[in-house]
């Protein structure tokens, strides 16, 4: 299973788990999981969201490989100007 780190605002959802495994083969897979464990988080985990997979940052690639052995970072959409 995937190391997923929670970071920001989002740990108010979880009861404080910043750190947890969740089985997903994709960053879709992850967020429908996480939504099911965590309800009160279902609604964070929108497009504002950008994940890191073994340090490589996506922001729309919702079908991105992760692998069961991968560590994987939610953080806040990263916005540019």
């Amino acid at each position: 299973m995937a190391k997923v780190t929670l970071t920001g605002n989002l740990r108010l959802y979880t009861a404080g788990v910043t750190e947890l495994e969740i089985k997903a083969s994709n960053i879709r897979e992850l967020l429908r999981n996480l939504g099911k464990q965590y309800p009160d988080l279902a609604a964070q985990l929108t497009d504002d969201l950008a994940v890191a997979i073994d340090g490589k940052i996506y922001q729309d690639d919702w079908f991105a490989a992760i692998g069961p052995d991968s560590e994987v970072h939610l953080m806040p959409r990263i916005g540019g100007g």
